[in-house]
């Protein structure tokens, strides 16, 4: 049986005519492609306040994808608010940090992406810059506004990580984020850097873990970069070791 991947999910809240102001749930779909191109089964967990209902829902999958979307609410790394700051969506903090002390508890792998990867290092003990410019050493423009399948930046790949063996010393990467990782969470590693230093994915494997994260979006590359997919499918396959 193909491994069943849970991929968190998030409110869009309707602005049209048609049920103006009504919320759905839903995720990108290219979130749900790229898991069926890497041989998983999509299962995307729908937003909600219940956490019991939460937790069930990660014993039924094999592997979570922690997906992109509001900026960390700073409270949960003992800090007021700045002016740069995006808009916070504090339940789902609450919702994203459920589903991923679940998936540790039960030794599922996991797999952060952008927001996403920042709820991993924040859940760890490590903090965030809130906005770029409140990091004076960042000099490349990471608040991409081109096309989402279009690579504006490369990165740099740290020897003997798992993503390094996939994309090489050198890959270039998609950026769509203002805020970036200040201190890394203890026991993890980082992964990948820009040019400038922004730290760009960071990594924690042990026997009874798998969790890796980037601050890219390799879901919006993959159809078109092979690279890219093969993040997935080596996640996938993870997901199949550590289910063994």
């Amino acid at each position: 049986m193909k491994p069943i991947i849970g991929i968190s999910g998030s409110i869009l809240i309707n602005k049209g005519n048609t049920f103006s102001g009504y919320r759905r749930s839903y995720v990108n779909q290219d979130y749900v492609e790229s898991v069926l191109r890497a041989g998983g089964i999509p299962f995307i967990i729908p937003f909600n306040e219940d956490l019991e209902s939460t937790r069930e829902m990660v014993e039924q999958v094999d592997g979570i994808i922690l997906s992109g979307g509001h900026d960390v609410d700073p409270y949960n790394y003992g800090e007021d608010p700045m002016l740069k700051i995006g808009e916070v969506f504090p339940k789902r903090d609450v919702f994203d940090m459920e589903l991923y002390k679940t998936a540790i508890k039960l030794k599922k792998p996991i797999f952060g992406i952008c927001r996403g990867y920042q709820i991993i290092n924040v859940i760890n003990g490590g903090t965030l810059y809130q906005d770029l410019s409140y990091a004076d050493f960042v000099k490349i423009k990471h608040d991409q506004v081109d096309n989402p399948t279009q690579a504006t930046h490369f990165v740099e790949l740290e020897e003997g990580t798992f993503l390094k063996n996939i994309l090489g010393k050198e890959y270039k990467v998609n950026s769509f984020h203002h805020q970036i990782i200040k201190d890394v969470a203890p026991e993890f590693k980082v992964v990948a850097k820009s040019s400038d230093g922004v730290v760009e994915s960071i990594e924690k494997i042990t026997e009874d873990s798998f969790i890796i994260g980037v601050q890219w979006h390799p879901e919006m590359l993959s159809l078109n970069c092979e690279k890219s997919q093969e993040i997935f499918n080596s996640f996938v396959r993870k997901v199949i070791e550590y289910k063994k």
